[in-house]
């Protein structure tokens, strides 16, 4: 299992552990992939993760580029369509799972990115 399998794990069992249910895990279509779709009440979140073990590189959340908040919104978009979800509240989110003092910490930061 590779660092990104890894932390998605983690951050899928965080969601189930806060109430989500997870619905799809990495979604894949034409314009990109989405880690995790999860529902909680009536909202869809789709979710970024990104995995670090120090910040050597920065904050897990700096790593996602306009390039790729392009391609979520639109593999977002295209979900919401295929399945006839349009009206329903969205968010998309990114949850950052960081290796610190020898222990995975997350931090789930809701509506990330705003469509």
């Amino acid at each position: 299992m590779n660092l990104g399998e890894r932390g998605e794990g983690i951050a899928e069992e965080y969601l189930i552990r806060s109430g989500y249910k997870i619905l799809r895990k990495n979604y894949k279509n034409k314009f990109g992939e989405i880690d995790i779709i999860a529902k909680r009440k009536d909202v869809i979140f789709f979710v970024e993760v990104k995995t670090r073990t120090n910040r050597n590189y920065g904050n897990p959340i700096d790593a996602i580029t306009p390039f790729k908040i392009k391609h979520m919104v639109r593999s977002a978009q295209c979900y919401i369509a295929k399945y006839q979800l349009e009206g329903i509240e969205v968010s998309l989110d990114v949850i950052e799972v960081e290796l610190v003092d020898g222990q995975w910490k997350v931090n789930h930061i809701e509506n990330a990115i705003w469509i």
